[in-house]
């Protein structure tokens, strides 16, 4: 009988957790609440499953106890319990995963008019690239990184010379419009993350992923490595900050182009 309340407790104590709990998302600030919406639908499936089945254990416990003078009955199959249990457990995993290859597809379709932005992550570091006057990203290659061209920028690529380069500092975003974040590294594998907006993508070394979301609310957030990248993971931090469209063109003046910042190494070369 022990175990038969041990096992209600659990269940009765797992949805009062889920339910109870103080421990959430963050509120988002991007247009993926298809995302939650998802991983939702996926907590209250598995969430019935899981108290169905301990709920179902402990009856079997209780139901089917000890006693004197009871044998055990030997039945080898059951195709009606067979049938009803490979029915049921395909409909739950096709309701799972239906919502998830919608999601997927809207993740992997970026809008034309969307602004690409390029994030480089190296031990322990965050790197911006934004498009300058010209509105494109110029090429980069890792064999190009230098110590006064750390991102690897190519520099014989005309639309390189306005990109705008950030190098440890913010990132700012406008808002209300959709970005493209291209991702890069130049070392291990990283994964950059903005919990407020839920999207996020492993940055693979020697290849280029992406994501896109459209940021939905002004604000300062944080940025962190969703991967194990080393032993100063944990110092992996950055900020990205949403803007009026005002404060954004406001900032983005401000910021140094890849040009000036080939001419300031330049001259740091030539004083030496």
């Amino acid at each position: 009988m022990a175990v038969v309340v041990i096992l209600i407790v659990i269940a009765v104590g797992s949805v009062l957790f889920h339910l109870l709990s103080p421990w959430w998302w963050t509120p988002i600030a991007s247009n993926w609440d298809y995302i939650d919406n998802t991983i939702i639908i996926t907590f209250w499936i598995t969430g019935v499953v899981f108290v169905a089945v301990v709920l179902f254990i402990a009856f079997c416990v209780y139901r089917f106890r000890h006693s004197p003078g009871k044998r055990a009955a030997y039945e080898p199959e059951n195709r009606i319990l067979e049938f009803w249990l490979a029915t049921v457990t395909a409909v739950g995993v096709a309701a799972m995963l239906a919502p998830g290859l919608f999601v997927w597809n809207q993740f992997i379709t970026v809008p034309n008019d969307a602004t690409e932005v390029e994030v480089v992550g190296q031990q322990w570091l965050w790197s911006f690239r934004l498009p300058g006057k010209d509105g494109r990203l110029g090429t980069s290659e890792t064999s190009d990184v230098s110590s006064d061209n750390p991102l690897g920028i190519n520099k014989r690529d005309p639309a390189s010379l306005d990109d705008i380069i950030i190098q440890g500092g913010e990132l700012h975003l406008p808002v209300g419009k959709p970005v493209k974040m291209l991702l890069r590294s130049l070392d291990v594998v990283h994964d950059f993350y903005v919990p407020e907006f839920r999207a996020k993508m492993d940055m693979i070394p020697g290849s280029v992923s992406y994501y896109w979301f459209i940021p939905t609310r002004t604000g300062t957030f944080e940025v962190l490595c969703a991967e194990l990248c080393g032993v100063g993971h944990p110092q992996m931090r950055g900020t990205v900050v949403v803007d009026t469209e005002a404060d954004y063109q406001t900032w983005l003046q401000q910021q140094q182009t890849f040009s000036q910042m080939m001419a300031s190494a330049g001259d740091v070369q030539t004083a030496k």
